[in-house]
């Protein structure tokens, strides 16, 4: 059997390359994510009169100044800081959902942005200084990603 014996440089670039990715694994950043649904009412009143939204056609839309009913579904990221559990994601789902104990959420007009907002301040009060991504659905069918950076 014929053994090719690797050059000093060729180590050396492969050790440069192993390292580089080691490097990378190190710096890389996380973000832990769970998912949790909550049914809720809300209503959008500037549906009744905006022209933009009262259209009378097909793409009126007034019905949504009325109470209406949604499964609001929540995927929450947060950032960890190391790759074993830095957050434990069972946990801080059920930390989530305990913060909506009420049967049904009466969130009068708060958009699916609104309530992700008023959601990223709690998590900061609990969690400071992470980068954080919210997405709020109705339904699975229509919501808004926000993401919320450490940096700013």
């Amino acid at each position: 059997m014929t053994e090719t014996r690797e050059s000093h440089d060729e180590f050396i670039l492969r050790r440069m390359r192993e390292e580089g990715l080691k490097d990378r694994v190190r710096k890389a950043s996380r973000m832990v994510w769970v998912t949790f649904e909550k049914e809720g009412m809300h209503r959008y009143p500037a549906a009744a009169d905006d022209p933009k939204l009262a259209t009378g056609d097909e793409y009126d839309v007034s019905f949504l100044q009325y109470p209406h009913r949604h499964i609001f579904k929540f995927r929450v990221w947060i950032e960890v800081e190391h790759s074993d559990r830095a957050i434990e994601f069972i946990q801080f789902k059920r930390w989530l959902q305990n913060l909506y104990k009420d049967e049904v959420l009466e969130l009068d007009f708060k958009s699916c942005e609104m309530i992700s907002d008023d959601l990223y301040v709690t998590i900061q009060d609990r969690y400071p200084g992470r980068d954080v991504w919210i997405e709020v659905s109705e339904d699975g069918e229509n919501g808004a990603l926000t993401q919320y950076s450490k940096d700013v």
